[in-house]
């Protein structure tokens, strides 16, 4: 859509001109509406003027979005349908998470509402767009992972425009997919732009945390055929410049900081909140940007030429839409997603600066490293904690644990949920086979509600499993790394204090 000029000139033959007093009056208006919805989009909170949302400024400048997907926040300034699906573990009941307002921010009240005193995970993630490219939760695929779990819902906790909202706190087993490929997304060379806001804290070296086009099937299946943004810490190409993480790109086979792969001159984006930018023709040139989504402009860490090492020049792109992981489900890495939109054709330099400039008004605030919800850790013999085997993955069997605290382990910080279970990363803490014997292993679990799920906080400290009568203990009062947790006979002693924060 066209937008009307400010300045007023004279009409075709016939027409009737302004007079000129009247003229001027028009412009100071004009311009005093300008200035004031200006600052209505520069302040946190404050109701966008029409049209300013990110997908609508792409739109405007002929990039449109073809998928979109926030639990923050609407893309679109006329969207006003639900952001993300969240599950409750306990019962499998689920509700979707709007907006407070059309064009506004999530309505995270809402969520805290239905998932009050147990665990939620989030398990779709709606499109804005009218093509539907929904993501859930991605299969297993030749990376040689399981199926991905949802998200932990409350995990993380920030403040967008004045509101309270959620992040998508990603650790390895956790993505999310499209179905196939996706509606409208570039295949076979075709142009494309993508972005998103995420955290330059909470990041891995592992593979992957991607957002973008991807395989239709989650299998590797050549050079050239993904086109997704990432932020990592993964010197594919040596030699990089400092630690990172790096804004990079994910074309399948290797994650290309510019140029052929490596590329000296990107110097990374570690603020709390990165502004993560992809752009590729899809036959001779790409670009990548990143940015402080507080505050400040982008920076061009690459554009020039498609890599010259075979398949990528021109691309071979599927169409598929994963975030969280890599193609073919490589999902060992973490990373934190608030927001993000996949565009057709070669977005402009303007129209990227318009919505990083758009995001900056949004107004992010809060850590983004640490889970902030309403999980607490269990300290126990030694200061250790209570931790899952395996880093983050949490799979049915998994082995519990002491280890060292670490304040970005998800599989480290525990809901107390009402029926006395205590849950992590979507799964119960559990007696191996529902057993009452004495120095029977925990272990972590599917919750079912059975008697070896539940717990029971006592005055001396210690945690008591009321089917068995026994307590949670560390064997021979043993404070080291990898300490298997057992149940044994209440004794009071060190082995059995474990403080629930």
């Amino acid at each position: 859509m066209s937008r009307p000029s400010s300045s007023v000139a004279s009409g075709p033959p016939g027409s009737t001109r302004r007079p000129a007093r009247l003229r001027a009056r028009l412009l100071s208006v004009l311009a005093a509406l300008g200035l004031a919805l200006g600052a209505l989009v520069g302040l946190p909170g404050a109701a966008q003027a029409a049209g300013s949302l990110p997908c609508d400024l792409y739109g405007d400048a002929g990039t449109p979005c073809v998928a979109a997907h926030s639990t923050v926040r609407a893309l679109f300034s006329s969207y006003n349908g639900p952001l993300y699906r969240v599950t409750r573990v306990l019962d499998g009941a689920a509700t979707d998470i709007g907006l407070l307002a059309p064009g506004g921010y999530a309505d995270a009240g809402r969520q805290d509402t239905f998932c009050g005193g147990t665990s939620c995970r989030i398990t779709r993630i709606y499109d804005q767009t009218s093509r539907h490219n929904d993501l859930n939760p991605g299969p297993a695929g030749t990376a040689g992972m399981g199926a991905d779990r949802g998200a932990d819902a409350s995990e993380l906790a920030v403040t967008a425009g004045g509101h309270k909202v959620y992040g998508i706190f990603t650790s390895p087993g956790v993505g999310y997919r499209s179905t196939g490929a996706a509606s409208g997304v570039a295949v076979n060379g075709q142009p494309e732009g993508v972005y998103m806001v995420a955290s330059g804290t909470h990041v891995g070296s592992a593979c992957c945390f991607d957002y973008g086009n991807a395989e239709s099937t989650p299998a590797d299946t050549g050079n050239g055929h993904m086109d997704a943004v990432s932020i990592a810490t993964t010197c594919y190409f040596a030699p990089c410049t400092g630690s990172g993480p790096w804004v990079e790109a994910d074309l399948e086979n290797g994650m290309f900081q510019g140029d052929n792969g490596s590329n000296t001159a990107n110097r990374g984006n570690n603020s709390t909140y990165v502004t993560a930018v992809l752009k590729n023709n899809g036959q001779t040139r790409y670009a990548l940007k990143g940015g402080n989504s507080q505050s400040g402009g982008l920076t061009t860490w690459w554009d020039g030429g498609l890599p010259t090492r075979g398949g990528y020049k021109p691309m071979h792109q599927e169409g598929g839409i994963i975030l969280g992981t890599g193609g073919d489900n490589s999902n060992w890495n973490m990373g934190t997603f608030f927001e993000g939109a996949m565009v057709a054709g070669y977005p402009s330099d303007a129209v990227e600066n318009a919505v990083q400039a758009n995001i900056v008004s949004v107004g992010y605030s809060g850590q983004t490293n640490v889970p902030n919800g309403p999980q607490g850790t269990i300290t126990g013999p030694g200061g250790k904690c209570v931790d899952v085997a395996a880093d983050d993955t949490g799979v049915n069997g998994a082995a519990v644990q002491l280890w060292d605290c670490q304040s970005y382990a998800e599989d480290q910080h525990w809901t107390h949920n009402p029926d006395g279970s205590l849950s992590t990363i979507s799964r119960c803490l559990d007696v191996v086979g529902n057993s009452s014997a004495n120095d029977a292993k925990l272990e972590l679990y599917d919750c079912n509600g059975v008697g070896g799920q539940k717990w029971v906080q006592q005055a001396d400290g210690s945690l008591r499993n009321p089917q068995s009568g026994r307590c949670l203990d560390a064997p021979g009062g043993a404070t080291g790394n990898g300490t298997r947790l057992q149940i044994h006979d209440c004794n009071g002693s060190a082995a059995q204090k474990f403080a629930l924060g």
